[in-house]
């Protein structure tokens, strides 16, 4: 038991420290060739919770930047009745970016999966990767394990409070099944399907 936990977590600080070293502020950052947001949760009226709000809102500010001219939205729609995707790309839309510079990820299921199908289904090789940052070490990480040029800008503008705990003590499991699987079983993702480039337009990721 001694032994696997210290193995965890040698796993767990190995993620965090490839991830870290491309980590960027939004100035020195690269320009790629998209701004991948990683979804979070959305109220049942499809308002976005705070942790996406600041996901999306620091995605915006690359793409305002000219840091890429399309922008990724990667989260879970598996049921009708859940749409993380449509709910990010209206936020951009607010925001004014343009439909067809917002690309929809309906089945990113997990950071991986996201991850894997930028890069298979969006042909994505230079990435900018947002979310907030004790999520994006391991992001960063997978993305470079599958051969992306990425790198990471975390969207930590709030104090998320209490649950933040949660998602860090979290995250050392996510981080050690992630490495086994961008290592060792690099396992595909519930759906591929045919490519929609990101160098397109947008829209052909509408399903409304």
């Amino acid at each position: 038991m001694i032994l696997l936990g210290g193995t965890a977590l040698t796993v767990d600080r190995y993620v965090e420290r490839v991830g870290t070293e491309y980590i960027f502020n939004i100035n020195d950052v690269p320009a790629a060739d998209a701004i991948l947001v990683l979804g979070a949760y959305v109220f049942p009226d499809g308002t976005t919770s705070s942790m996406l709000n600041d996901r999306l809102s620091e995605g915006y500010e690359l793409y305002k930047e000219g840091k890429a001219s399309k922008l990724l939205v990667s989260g879970d729609h598996g049921r009708k009745d859940y749409d993380e995707v449509n709910a990010m790309k209206n936020f951009l839309k607010n925001k004014g970016v343009p439909s067809q510079d917002v690309f929809m990820d309906h089945a990113g299921f997990s950071t991986y999966e996201s991850v894997y199908r930028a890069r298979d289904i969006f042909k994505v090789q230079r990435i900018i990767i947002v979310t907030q940052e004790y999520h994006l070490m391991r992001a960063v990480f997978l993305a470079r394990e599958m051969g992306l040029e990425a790198y990471g800008i975390a969207s930590d503008k709030h104090d998320y409070g209490q649950a933040m705990k949660f998602y860090k003590v979290r995250e050392i499991a996510a981080r050690n099944k992630d490495f086994i699987w961008a290592k060792i079983i690099k396992p595909k993702p519930t759906y591929l399907g045919d490519s929609i480039p990101v160098f397109g337009d947008g829209r052909a990721t509408d399903d409304k």
